[in-house]
């Protein structure tokens, strides 16, 4: 799989236009995205519709960045999976495009879905001790049980409190002008 460092992919887009996709929730990419992305989420996208969409720049390559490489790695290899090769996934994501100085557009703040998956799972992992302490002792199956996911979401970098928290509706836009690029930045 191809990669990208930020400055780089910041010169290639002053000299030419490029098709750069935000893999991130719509709330996140909200929060502050590159000027000129366009917001796809991971669980939403299609590569062979946005292949199809290109009108005749088929041969041109196809960047993707989320917040610091890992859904936009996992976008890249969706898109190799479907056949499509040119695919290039941004080095450090939105987060290294910020703190090289690189143009975003910043909207709404919000809780990152890290921070939303720290507060359930310390949440959940209390609950399931002081059940465990003061209802029934088998209860402390639910800390375990999360510590269990939390383990398999390290080792696979896949997290599925984190994917069940990104389809809440506090993640989500409400109306679609929310979470639209901005084309006069």
């Amino acid at each position: 799989m191809q990669t990208i460092d930020v400055k780089q992919l910041a010169e290639r887009q002053r000299s030419a236009p490029i098709d750069l996709i935000d893999v991130r929730t719509p709330v996140e990419f909200r929060e502050v995205h590159a000027v000129g992305a366009v917001n796809v989420p991971l669980d939403t996208l299609d590569p062979a519709s946005i292949v199809g969409a290109r009108n005749g720049r088929s041969d041109q390559p196809i960047y993707l960045i989320c917040k610091t490489g890992g859904r936009s790695s996992r976008a890249a290899q969706k898109f190799i999976d479907a056949g499509y090769e040119n695919v290039i996934s941004v080095d450090g994501g939105t987060g290294a495009w910020d703190q090289s100085g690189l143009p975003v557009n910043r909207g709404k703040k919000s809780i990152s879905l890290e921070r939303q998956v720290r507060i359930v799972a310390g949440f959940l992992t209390l609950v399931g001790a002081l059940l465990g302490y003061f209802v029934h002792p088998a209860l402390v199956g639910i800390s375990a049980f999360i510590g269990a996911g939390l383990m398999f979401a390290g080792i696979t970098d896949t997290c599925g409190m984190g994917m069940m928290l990104a389809k809440m509706p506090w993640n989500n836009c409400r109306d679609t002008g929310a979470c639209s690029v901005d084309r006069s930045a």
